[in-house]
């Protein structure tokens, strides 16, 4: 079977812990083919987000065009779009492909810098309704309305554990008619969790573009992640990034 062809709708991190970085480094070590429609500039380190500079939507709708139109795609990863005008064009971009589509909808770094306002998170909702799967963390699915407005979008998510409290991570699959699905997993003791959200999307979205169930894509991805934190390298003074590249 030839790779994957997956894309990437999603910010730069200068660093090369998150984002579009993390996001090529997943779906290469996973055996798919990357590519990228940059939706936002970010300067960034460990420690935090310096400043951001979204990508005109015309630029994206492009870098997307390219992609499709020429390569074509088996798998689309969405995560930070930077603006309300960068989501409506890419929603209007995905409507018609009949590929799996992940959706992260990234509004709060690692290191606790906003990255989506108001306008953009409203526009989230023609992207959750286009979506395979969405998978947000704890303040992201907060501020989405929890579990009651997600049920009551009929859309699938995968409610992530690792911003919680305690010594387990849990996330939960939960699909429209069918009964949910939970891991749990002892949780690991670092402080270099840069790009975990990131990472974890992108692989399923491989996953998926290999053909494999949500469950299972799910669940592999869930692995890959944390062999990737159990192998990160210690750079930085802050929150650190995997190490993407010794998962073997």
């Amino acid at each position: 079977m030839s790779a994957p062809r997956v894309l990437s709708i999603a910010g730069s991190d200068s660093s090369g812990g998150a984002g579009i970085q993390a996001d090529i480094k997943t779906i290469t070590m996973l055996g798919g083919y990357a590519m990228t429609a940059i939706a936002a500039l970010t300067a960034q380190d460990t420690t935090g987000v310096r400043m951001v500079t979204a990508t005109t939507p015309d630029m994206v709708a492009a870098q997307i065009d390219a992609c499709v139109g020429d390569i074509g795609v088996d798998a689309v990863k969405i995560g930070m779009l930077g603006s309300p005008d960068v989501a409506a064009v890419v929603a209007g971009r995905l409507e018609g492909l009949r590929v799996p589509i992940v959706f992260d909808p990234v509004m709060i770094s690692t290191s606790g810098a906003a990255l989506a306002d108001a306008a953009t998170i409203a526009a989230f909702e023609r992207l959750m309704a286009l979506a395979t799967l969405t998978t947000p963390n704890v303040p992201e699915l907060a501020a989405l309305g929890g579990d009651e407005a997600m049920a009551a979008r009929g859309v699938a998510y995968l409610a992530k554990g690792g911003d919680a409290e305690g010594d387990e991570v849990t996330d939960r699959l939960v699909v429209p008619g069918a009964p949910e699905r939970c891991w749990s997993a002892p949780r690991i003791a670092t402080r270099h969790t840069h790009g975990t959200g990131c990472t974890l999307s992108s692989a399923i979205a491989t996953l998926l573009g290999m053909g494999l169930p949500l469950e299972e894509a799910v669940e592999d991805a869930r692995e890959f992640v944390r062999a990737a934190l159990l192998a990160a390298p210690g750079y930085g003074n802050g929150h650190g990034p995997l190490g993407h590249h010794a998962v073997r």
